[in-house]
């Protein structure tokens, strides 16, 4: 139940950033639901223009011909927790975007730049327009996109933590394949030049390791109604 409601509680905007099979996503959605406040999945941005790349014939090996055509697309993101949806061009892409071909193409596309200019730009309207505040999950939320967010949460949990969840996600997916792929990732969006996956020297660190997905949930909503208190 909320504590404060929502129409009246002061617009709070909540970045939570950290590296894939965290409960990020789980999470997020769970504490705007929880707390009235709307949601982005700004991963699913870079999921949705990767697909448009590899749906679109451009060779996202070649960084010059994404950025070439990192304009192009048009991309809008729902912001409701219940159901996020995500379109490109008018076409409905949340599940094409969650596909293993755009999983292992992302980090490529997500390093280019332009591409993260044009993404960025997208990501703080969007937070800007939201009345009742937002929580945005990323990886460089903190520390590029909204560095100026009422509260920065940056989530982490072991390899075997993060392989043992995601495989889960990817119903029979091998555990140490899905470890070593989440490790080669980290080090692609942790070493990039360009906004990498980094902790905001003013977040919170939430370790998820050994919490259930609800023990984390009601640690960050206690965190935002405490940010919330004090604004």
């Amino acid at each position: 139940m909320e504590s404060t409601d929502a129409r009246t509680a002061p617009a709070v905007i909540v970045a939570i950033d950290g590296p894939s099979g965290t409960g990020k996503s789980s999470t997020s959605k769970a504490v705007a639901a929880q707390l009235g406040l709307s949601y982005l999945d700004t991963g699913a941005q870079y999921r949705a223009i990767t697909w448009w790349m590899v749906n679109n014939g451009i060779d996202v090996a070649d960084p010059s011909s994404v950025a070439d055509a990192a304009g192009k697309p048009d991309i809008v993101s729902g912001t409701d927790p219940a159901a996020p949806a995500i379109t490109v061009d008018g076409t409905d892409v949340a599940g094409a975007i969650r596909t293993q071909e755009v999983t292992s193409k992302v980090s490529a596309v997500s390093a280019v730049p332009e591409v993260r200019a044009r993404i960025t730009e997208l990501q703080r309207s969007i937070a800007s327009a939201a009345g009742q505040g937002i929580v945005v999950e990323g990886r460089d939320i903190g520390t590029t996109v909204l560095p100026d967010a009422d509260l920065k949460i940056f989530l982490t949990a072991s390899p075997e933590a993060r392989a043992a969840r995601r495989s889960g996600e990817l119903k029979g997916a091998d555990v140490a394949a899905t470890r070593a792929a989440l490790i080669k990732r980290d080090t692609a969006d942790s070493t990039r030049k360009t906004s990498p996956l980094a902790k905001a020297d003013d977040a919170v660190e939430v370790d998820t390791s050994d919490l259930t997905l609800q023990q984390v949930i009601e640690c960050v909503v206690t965190l935002v109604e405490e940010k919330r208190a004090t604004k």
